[in-house]
């Protein structure tokens, strides 16, 4: 069945146009977690690497039209060298071609820091308390 499949168990590691790209898509799909294109247009760091770690999977049954998506942390690389945590859901033919971190010790430092940075909303309020 297909609500037993499990989430994948990989970490994706994608550049700045490709984070954008997804969040783009989530975005005109009006899925339930994604950020502003444009916030990270603005904050993102240009050459940086982001990762995406699934978490579980989403579903719309409001909106039988959109598949199910794999919900995933989000670690973003910012323009300032700082990391900040979100989540953005992801179509699976979305994911799936992206590349996989391969490296051990590169996944277990996306852990680390999946635990230890800022939301995006944390990171907001500190850099600007009026706008988040």
């Amino acid at each position: 069945m297909i609500s037993e499949q499990p989430v994948p168990r990989e970490v994706k590691a994608v550049d700045t146009a490709s984070l954008l790209a997804l969040e783009e898509r989530a975005y005109e799909l009006r899925l339930n977690s994604r950020l502003d294109p444009a916030l990270l247009r603005a904050h993102a760091a240009p050459g940086g690497t982001h990762y995406l770690w699934p978490a579980l999977w989403n579903s719309l049954s409001h909106r039988p039209d959109i598949p199910r998506q794999l919900r995933c942390e989000l670690l973003i690389a910012l323009r300032t060298g700082e990391h900040v945590v979100g989540w953005l859901d992801v179509l699976p033919d979305d994911f799936a071609p992206l590349s996989r971190v391969t490296s051990r010790a590169e996944g277990r430092e996306v852990a680390r820091l999946l635990g230890h940075v800022p939301s995006v909303r944390e990171w907001l309020l500190r850099e600007d308390p009026g706008r988040a």
